[in-house]
């Protein structure tokens, strides 16, 4: 069963206003996506990405009918997308360093860190 809504303007604005749909998730998606970059960037870039779909949609639906929608709502979707940003940017980061880090030293960096240690000459303190 479909619902349609007339359009909310000012004249026929009855005071209900309802949340985005999937407002606290994308917020959440968004802190999540920060903290997933720290799993070799790739969760983080998943759930980035994700919460980076959601928040256009919703932003969208907002930005068609902001009367309908609270603003606290529309502030957590921005608050996610911005989360979402940071943490694709992380997780892009990190995902760098690790293909350097394959290219210079190959696999046995993962397996073995004082590959590391004896490239540049450090000693490692036992």
């Amino acid at each position: 069963m479909t619902t349609n809504y007339e359009p909310i303007n000012e004249e026929n604005y009855q005071g209900v206003q309802e949340t985005l749909p999937n407002a606290v998730l994308i917020l959440v998606l968004g802190i999540v996506s920060i903290i997933g970059c720290c799993c070799y960037g790739i969760l983080g870039l998943i759930l980035g990405i994700i919460t980076l779909f959601l928040a256009n949609s919703a932003t969208k639906q907002y930005n068609e009918q902001p009367l309908r929608y609270t603003k606290s709502s529309y502030s957590n979707v921005q608050a996610g997308k911005v989360c979402a940003i940071i943490g694709i940017a992380l997780s892009v980061i990190l995902l760098a360093f690790y293909i350097y880090l394959i290219a210079v030293f190959g696999w046995a960096i993962f397996q073995d860190p004082s590959v590391l240690y004896d490239y540049y000459g450090i000693e490692m303190a036992m």
